[in-house]
């Protein structure tokens, strides 16, 4: 047995207070086949993320913050089911979005991915600059997979990003550590928890 220590990392007790003309709600990938019990890739702590994500989402549209919702999206015979199976296929109920955290469209927006990256060949860069987005407060699943690809690239793209832990989701206690360990060393990301986080 090989035991590896976890390197530090801080995660910020106080108010942190966001402009909302500034900053973007990104709910990463909360979709039946990842976050309901019968979905073909549960991953088994993403249902007590619904709840804080719930809240924020909730602060997010009542101060007018934009909410973009990501959503994982293959077609019959795509390459990664090699790696996971089947899963998140269009037109099925694996591949919707919770019932909880269902987008109103069409105020809120569902960016279509089909690799782990947010941002890769999607156009939420674009939504994100022509509204004049600088502050991205992350959530989601999977910690270690979409989670932590969406804000690699959120950071490389010069976007403040705020990840609440309590709403995050990983499949393993090593995976979830190992991302937030990336996200406050390497790319400077601020860890909160969701009550702590606030829309001005």
């Amino acid at each position: 047995m090989v035991y590896v220590e976890v390197p530090k990392f801080t995660v910020k007790k106080e108010l942190i207070k966001l402009p909302s003309k500034r900053t973007a709600l990104i709910i990463v990938d909360m979709q039946n086949d990842f976050a309901h019990p019968n979905g073909k890739l549960f991953v088994p702590t993403a249902p007590k993320t619904i709840k804080p994500i719930s809240m924020l989402l909730k602060k997010a549209r009542e101060t007018k913050v934009l909410v973009v919702f990501t959503q994982d999206t293959h077609y019959l015979g795509d390459p990664e089911f090699n790696v996971w199976g089947e899963h998140a296929l269009i037109g099925t109920w694996g591949h919707q979005i919770i019932e909880e955290l269902k987008p109103k469209i069409p105020e809120e927006i569902v960016v279509q991915k089909n690799k782990y990256d947010g941002f890769f060949g999607t156009p939420l860069d674009s939504i994100l600059r022509s509204r004049g987005i600088e502050y991205l407060v992350i959530t989601g699943t999977v910690a270690n997979i979409c989670v932590l690809h969406t804000s690699s690239s959120a950071a490389l793209y010069g976007y403040k990003t705020v990840i609440p832990v309590d709403t995050i989701s990983a499949l393993t206690d090593f995976d979830m550590y190992a991302t937030l360990r990336q996200v406050h060393f390497l790319y400077k990301g601020i860890l909160t928890e969701s009550r702590y986080i606030e829309f001005r």
